[in-house]
């Protein structure tokens, strides 16, 4: 009785641990909460883009921010040096947070398609002032999703034939 008690407080622990950011946010270029643009009432797919043939979701252009921010706190510093990327044609250098690895064939749209949602993947965006990677993405991960979805679980679902 009592070793089942400490492990149900140690699982509690644990649950509790997961549940916390993994890292620190990285520092950015320009600062950007999706907290705020969100409780605007835009959505993810108002700014990222899922062009054919849907494998990539886009990050946003700074002309494509600078649709609402040249009349939008266009004094503010970050807001400045975001006018300043998009007058200077230069991509802003965000550090990204998730990238799929190389070997595996990850498609957005077919994820999308099938009801996954961002927070899935990417954790509780919608709540972010600062992103951060708090989802661990693995081959684990993927596999628990598509078992839990009874989804493809063969190799090749995720990977080429080599």
């Amino acid at each position: 009785m009592m070793g089942s008690r400490v492990l149900l407080v140690l699982v509690g622990i644990a649950a509790t641990a997961l549940a916390q950011p993994k890292a620190n946010p990285p520092e950015q270029p320009i600062p950007y909460s999706h907290k705020q643009h969100i409780a605007l009432g835009l959505t993810c797919k108002d700014c990222h883009t899922n062009p054919d043939p849907g494998d990539a979701m886009g990050i946003p252009t700074s002309s494509k921010c600078m649709t609402c921010h040249q009349t939008i706190k266009k004094d503010s510093p970050a807001i400045q040096k975001l006018a300043a990327f998009d007058r200077d044609k230069q991509p802003i250098p965000w550090v990204r947070i998730y990238k799929v690895a190389d070997f595996v064939s990850f498609s957005h749209a077919v994820h999308l398609k099938a009801g996954a949602q961002c927070e899935n993947c990417h954790g509780q965006v919608a709540q972010r002032d600062q992103l951060f990677r708090e989802v661990n993405p693995s081959m684990s991960t993927c596999v628990d999703c598509h078992r839990d979805h009874d989804a493809n679980q063969g190799c090749d679902a995720c990977h080429d034939a080599r």
